[in-house]
């Protein structure tokens, strides 16, 4: 598999965006109930930096498939060697290994940014983002049930931790 992760600029920011609204609609990815907009994401964006918290383009076969991100966890000082984990795939680079591949980048990368603690908030019923967390060795640190409510539909948030 030819994969490199490739630092966001802000010139990224638009497609980073439209891969984040095509999960918004399977409601198994993300809270967001409609699509966002490029603006409402620049501090989210900048947020990011290539010390501590990356936010890297995935690219497959030299064409963009998604992006792979570190994002704090709490804001608090003492918490600043824990992240979230967020990877975002288009949909036609989905279910083929991507994935694996993201997550092993973040494992791999984290004693470098001096990170001990990688998080994944993942909602209950998505089965294949679970899997694909526990395959790496993540364990259920905390389930919040019933939490989201996915269009009436009560959704529980698992938070899945790993010690790297």
């Amino acid at each position: 598999m030819n994969t490199q992760f490739i630092n966001a600029t802000l010139n990224d920011l638009p497609k980073i965006v439209n891969t984040y609204n095509s999960t918004i609609a399977s409601r198994l990815v993300t809270a967001d109930l409609e699509p966002v907009s490029v603006e409402s994401k620049l501090a989210w964006f900048n947020a990011h930096n290539t010390t501590n918290r990356p936010l890297w383009l995935v690219n497959y076969n030299n064409e963009y498939a998604g992006w792979l991100s570190f994002n704090s966890f709490y804001g608090r000082p003492a918490y600043d060697g824990c992240v979230e984990v967020s990877i975002y795939l288009e949909e036609k680079y989905r279910g083929n290994g991507l994935g694996k591949a993201c997550l092993q980048k973040a494992i791999n990368e984290a004693p470098v940014l001096k990170i001990h603690s990688l998080l994944g908030f993942i909602f209950g019923h998505n089965t294949p983002s679970l899997n694909l967390f526990y395959q790496f060795g993540f364990t259920n640190w905390a389930n919040f049930p019933a939490i989201a409510n996915m269009d009436g539909v009560m959704r529980d948030l698992i938070i899945v931790g790993k010690k790297v």
